[in-house]
């Protein structure tokens, strides 16, 4: 086993009170970020999506493995075969007793139900994919962490998303083994998010809900 190389790391210094602007504005601009489920059909440039997977791509990861693949969609037959699929399977957890009734209280003040449209108005869709191993010469090649590590990169997507003015979804339709069949992914691949991505429509409304305040969230030590 090779010894590990390292090179230098010297970020910049910030003063303090640059420090906290910047953190205020962080704060306050994902704060204002939402969920939305109604997009304009306006196109979305491919070098921003490109951007937004680079931005997803340096998230830390186990071992440093990255074990996510990004596949974007904007074939309009390709939506609708998976709005078709994904209505199914949500259809059966609304209507068909999947999930209890609590969960479905829960829902109710999203305002959410079995039909999906925005997977067909979307004018992109980006489907993350979790590699629990990769084949390799010889055999295969495990992944580490890796629920937590696709979770922290789809959370840096979202992030790069809200900074350039577009909108997305975190959409999880349950079962997702459709997505594998639908866009041919290799069976050490599974779906772990469906990402609807776009310009919010000119009408669109989002449900009135609060966040906890932070305070509610945080435990202090000294």
């Amino acid at each position: 086993m090779s010894e590990p190389r390292f090179v230098p790391y010297r970020p910049p210094e910030i003063p303090a009170p640059e420090m906290l602007r910047r953190a205020r504005e962080f704060r306050d601009n994902l704060g204002a970020r939402r969920s939305v489920r109604h997009f304009s059909s306006r196109p979305v440039p491919r070098e921003l999506i490109e951007l937004a997977i680079a931005t997803a791509n340096s998230a830390p990861s186990g071992a440093n493995r990255q074990p996510w693949t990004f596949v974007a969609v904007g074939d309009r037959a390709l939506k609708r075969e998976i709005r078709e699929a994904a209505e199914v399977e949500e259809r059966e957890n609304y209507e068909g007793g999947r999930m209890p009734p609590e969960w479905i209280e829960a829902l109710a003040p999203l305002g959410t139900g079995w039909h999906k449209e925005f997977l067909e108005e979307a004018p992109l869709l980006v489907v993350v994919f979790a590699e629990q191993h990769r084949p390799v010469e010889g055999g295969i090649r495990k992944n580490y962490y890796v629920s937590e590590s696709v979770g922290i990169a789809c959370g840096y997507f979202i992030a790069a998303i809200h900074q350039m003015g577009l909108a997305t979804l975190t959409h999880t339709p349950s079962p997702m083994g459709f997505l594998s069949r639908v866009l041919q992914r290799p069976s050490h691949e599974k779906p772990y998010i469906l990402f609807p991505v776009g310009f919010p429509a000119a009408d669109c409304a989002v449900p009135d809900i609060p966040k906890k305040p932070a305070e509610e969230v945080t435990v202090w030590i000294p």
